[in-house]
C-alpha cells in the first residue's frame, strides 16, 4: 500500500480534482481487474480507449483514476489525475509503487530482431553458473531464481515487470536479464528502469505492422540505447549495419562486438557441427554445445555482457562451454533410422535464413533438406512471400503450413506466402500443421533433415481466439515413432 502523493513525486500532471492522501492498494490498467482501493489507469491502446473503463473501474472500487482527460462525470471520493501520457506514467508509478527494485539488480536489457531470448537465456544460465542468483525475463519464460513464471509477453507490462523485479530483489538475485521488445520501449513498458547496461543483435524487417516503417522500427530499438545513464555500457554488434546507429545518441559506455570487423570483442567460427562448434573468442579457443554463426554472435554477446559485469574472462569462458541450447532453438529431435529434425523459433526472414546457412554448412551431399515453415496471422504481411522465397531457395522440398494463424484464414496467408516462390520451384501447401508434419517425415528419408521453423518453443497453436495444445517437437517425435522405425 502506498500513500498517491508518494506515487505522484516528480510527477507532472495538468490538474487533480480529489485527496492526495488518499491510500493505493493496486496499480490496474484493465479494469476488469480492479478491486477496492485501485488507481486505474485509463491508457488508449491501439484498439481499445482505456477511457470508456473509468465508470466502470470506479464503480468496482477504484480509488484513484489516471487519466489524459477528465470525464464528463467526477465521482466524490474518487481522486482524478489527469497526464499527457499515461502509460508513461503507468511505468513511473509502478517503479515508485515497488520502491525501484532495479536499482538493487545489475538488469541488463537486450534489444534485436534476432537472438533475444538465446542471449538473455546464456547470460541467466552463465550467472547462474558462476554462482549467484538471477532472474531472466524472455519470450519463452520468467525465472525468479529457480522459480518459473510462464511467460505472455516478451516483456511485460510495467506493472508486473516492476513486481517480478521486487520478487527478485526479495530472493536474493543480483541480476536480471531481460528481453526489450520494440513494442514494450515505445510503450513505455520499461521507462522507470535502471539498467546496468543494454545489448543490441541485430535488426532485420519485423513488426512493421505495428511500427509503419523500418524507420519507425529502428527509432523504438534506439530508444533503450537513448534512455541509458552514463555510467552503463551499450554493448552493440558492428558486423550489423544498425549497430552504430544505435548507439550514436548514447550517453552511456560504448562497447562493440564482431564477428567480421575490428571490434572491442571478437569472434571466429573454426568449426560447425550439428552438435557444436569450436570458436575463438577474444583470443581463447572455446567449445561450445551451441551451433551456426548466429549462435557465435548470441556466445559473444554473452561473453562480452559478462566481461562488462566484471566477471573473470576465464571463468565465463569456462562456463561457457557446459551451456545448452535453449528450448526451441536449433532443438534437435533424431528418429531410430538417423534422420534429424531441427526445431527452430525463426519466424522473420533473417532468421530463417541463419538456420537455413547452419544447415547447409552441415549438410552432407545426399541429404534431402525438407523445410517446414509457415506465417502468423494479424502480423507483419510483408515478409511472408520472403520467407517462402527463402524456404524454397535452400530445401529439397518446401513445405508451407499454419503458425498461428489467429483471425486471418489459413489458405490466405498461405496465398500470400507462395506468390514469393520463384517460377518454376515446387512446393507444398499444407495448411493443417500436424498434417504438414507428418508429411515432412513421410518424405524423408533415413539420414535426412527437417527444419520445422516458426514455432520452437510454443506448446500451442492460435486459431482465432483458441490457445490449443500443439508442440511442434511432440509431433514430430510422434511421426518418428510410427513410421521411422
Amino acid at each position: 500500500m502506498k500513500i498517491l502523493s508518494q506515487l505522484l513525486s516528480g510527477i507532472t500532471y495538468t490538474a487533480l480534482h480529489g485527496d492526495r492522501k488518499v491510500e493505493v492498494e493496486a496499480l490496474v490498467y484493465d479494469s476488469r481487474q480492479v478491486k477496492s482501493g485501485s488507481c486505474f489507469f485509463a491508457v488508449e491502446g491501439t484498439q481499445v480507449d482505456g477511457h470508456r473503463f473509468i465508470a466502470s473501474a470506479v464503480e468496482a472500487g477504484a480509488v484513484a483514476v489516471v487519466c489524459s482527460r477528465l470525464p464528463e462525470e467526477l465521482v466524490e471520493g474518487v481522486t482524478y489525475v489527469v497526464v499527457a501520457d499515461v502509460q508513461l506514467v503507468l511505468a513511473e508509478m509502478a517503479a515508485a509503487f515497488y520502491d525501484h527494485p532495479s536499482r538493487e539488480l545489475r538488469l541488463v536489457g537486450v534489444t534485436g530482431t534476432n537472438g533475444k531470448t538465446t542471449t538473455t537465456t546464456l547470460l541467466y544460465d552463465l550467472v547462474r553458473a558462476l554462482g549467484y542468483k538471477a532472474g531472466l525475463i524472455s519470450t519463452v519464460v520468467y525465472r525468479i531464481d529457480n522459480r518459473t513464471i510462464e511467460s505472455t509477453h516478451t516483456t511485460p507490462d510495467a506493472v508486473r515487470l516492476q513486481a517480478m523485479m521486487r520478487e527478485m530483489v526479495e530472493a536474493g538475485c543480483d541480476y536480471c536479464f531481460m528481453e526489450c521488445s520494440s513494442h514494450a520501449i515505445v510503450q513505455h513498458r520499461i521507462h522507470g528502469l535502471h539498467f546496468a547496461g543494454a545489448l543490441f543483435s541485430n535488426l532485420t524487417h519485423d513488426h512493421l505492422d505495428y511500427h509503419g516503417t523500418f524507420a519507425e522500427y529502428i527509432k523504438a530499438k534506439r530508444g533503450l540505447f537513448d534512455a541509458l545513464p552514463k555510467g552503463a555500457f551499450a554493448l552493440t554488434n558492428i558486423d550489423d549495419r544498425n549497430g552504430r546507429v544505435m548507439v550514436q545518441n548514447t550517453a552511456a559506455r560504448v562497447v562493440t562486438y564482431s564477428l567480421r570487423e575490428v571490434a572491442d570483442v571478437r569472434c571466429r567460427l573454426m568449426e560447425l557441427h550439428l552438435d557444436g562448434m569450436l570458436i575463438q573468442l577474444d583470443g581463447e579457443e572455446l567449445w561450445a554445445q551451441l551451433t551456426g554463426r548466429f549462435n557465435a554472435y548470441n556466445l559473444t554477446a554473452a561473453y562480452a555482457v559478462a566481461c562488462q559485469l566484471g566477471f573473470d574472462r576465464r571463468e565465463v569462458l569456462a562456463a561457457l562451454s557446459s551451456l545448452h541450447p535453449v528450448s526451441g532453438r536449433f532443438e534437435c529431435v533424431r528418429a531410430a533410422n538417423g534422420t534429424l529434425a531441427v526445431v527452430d523459433y525463426a519466424h522473420t526472414p533473417d532468421a530463417l535464413e541463419n538456420v537455413l546457412r547452419t544447415i547447409e554448412e552441415i549438410r552432407r551431399e545426399g541429404q534431402q533438406l525438407i523445410v517446414l515453415c509457415g506465417c502468423g496471422g494479424n502480423r507483419d504481411k510483408t515478409k511472408r512471400p520472403e520467407m517462402a522465397r527463402i524456404a524454397s531457395s535452400y530445401a529439397t522440398t518446401a513445405i508451407f503450413t499454419s503458425d498461428n494463424p489467429r483471425h486471418e484464414d489459413p489458405e490466405t496467408i498461405l496465398d500470400e506466402m507462395v506468390a514469393g516462390v520463384e517460377a518454376g520451384v515446387r512446393y507444398l501447401r499444407i495448411s493443417d500443421r500436424a498434417a504438414a508434419i507428418r508429411t515432412a517425415v513421410m518424405l524423408s528419408s533415413a539420414g535426412d533433415i527437417l527444419l520445422l521453423a516458426g514455432k520452437g518453443h510454443e506448446n500451442y497453436q492460435i486459431i482465432g481466439d483458441q490457445k490449443l495444445p500443439f508442440d511442434d517437437r511432440e509431433e514430430v517425435r510422434r511421426c518418428f515413432d510410427e513410421l521411422c522405425k
